[in-house]
């Protein structure tokens, strides 16, 4: 089979498209030939070593997936060969045949599109569940979002909405938040510009935030901890941004709010069940047409590295999808 190979960490340059073994699924495991995957940040710093998760080399990247199932390990149960299903592996997706645990693959729901199914699951699986879990986000509350053209961005500000929430899309150019006001933003923020956390401190007054939905990091964050509301939450969701920030300890001390970790991948593995429950109802609201993925770029297996680059170089709003079949 073919899949792109990276044979030492480094920018996607680096990767290659080779002929290797197709996999063989464990005892618990199922291997899906891929139609789709989709790119994320994080797969960006797979590459280069950057990440908190780092697979031996030489290793395939890419998180997620869609596809038809080929083969299932003896303990697996809700799957069989034939099914079309979207999965989420670590890295092993950018190439057409994919193996990952079988808690982590979910059957699609009829009708559905692969290519959106499979750049579906991380960006809104993430945002379902810092907002949901982790903010318990309420009618009526205040969201500020940070990066909010991005993937997880984006989905952030559609289901902040869908939760009843003020969304404020903070993001660097007119371009991308003229892509978070079509997905419902209430109010928009250029926080490429100085005097960004000013504007916000407008829209929300003396009041302030009460939850901040923070993919970025780097020098975007202490101004979003100074415009906090009391018993906020400040989701730490990424540092998409480059920099992981240092934060003042005297803020949260002084506005009694908490400052909250988003880990969405080792949730799923250490609550499989709450993981596939909050699955289960994402994928039936994009089913029903209530959720609208962006998908703004799609490329050939062949052209991964370029994928990647265009994330890295933060030319990308909403999600990017390889075509695999």
């Amino acid at each position: 089979m073919k899949a792109v190979v990276c044979k030492a960490l480094g920018p996607p340059e680096g990767l290659s498209v080779e002929e290797v073994p197709s996999p063989r699924p464990g005892p618990a495991q199922v291997r899906v030939a891929v139609a789709a995957a989709g790119v994320n940040f994080p797969d960006t710093l797979v590459i280069q070593g950057k990440y908190q998760l780092k697979p031996a080399l030489p290793f395939t990247p890419g998180a997620e997936f869609a596809g038809v199932v080929q083969e299932v390990g003896s303990e697996v149960r809700h799957l069989a060969p034939g099914d079309p299903v979207v999965g989420f592996a670590g890295w092993g997706a950018f190439a057409e045949e994919a193996v990952a645990e079988g808690t982590h693959v979910l059957r699609l729901p009829p009708g559905l599109d692969p290519v959106v199914a499979a750049c579906f699951a991380m960006a809104y699986g993430t945002s379902w569940h810092a907002l949901q879990d982790r903010a318990h986000l309420q009618p009526g509350e205040t969201l500020l979002v940070l990066g909010a053209a991005g993937g997880v961005g984006l989905a952030a500000v559609e289901l902040g909405k869908q939760l009843g929430a003020r969304v404020i899309a903070a993001a660097s150019s007119a371009e991308k938040l003229a892509v978070c006001r079509r997905q419902g933003a209430d109010e928009l923020v250029d926080y490429g510009q100085a005097g960004w956390r000013d504007a916000v401190k407008a829209l929300v007054g003396q009041r302030g935030v009460d939850v901040v939905y923070d993919a970025v990091g780097g020098a975007w964050a202490e101004p979003a901890l100074r415009l906090m509301a009391w018993n906020g939450r400040y989701l730490v969701v990424g540092f998409a941004g480059g920099e992981i920030p240092r934060v003042p300890l005297n803020l949260p001390l002084l506005k009694g709010y908490s400052i909250v970790g988003v880990y969405w991948g080792e949730m799923a593995a250490r609550q499989p069940r709450e993981h596939q429950a909050n699955m289960a109802a994402l994928f039936g609201r994009l089913a029903r047409g209530e959720l609208r993925p962006l998908i703004s770029a799609r490329y050939p297996l062949a052209r991964a590295g370029e994928a990647l680059r265009a994330i890295l170089d933060r030319k990308v709003t909403g999600k990017v999808a390889l075509l695999v079949k």
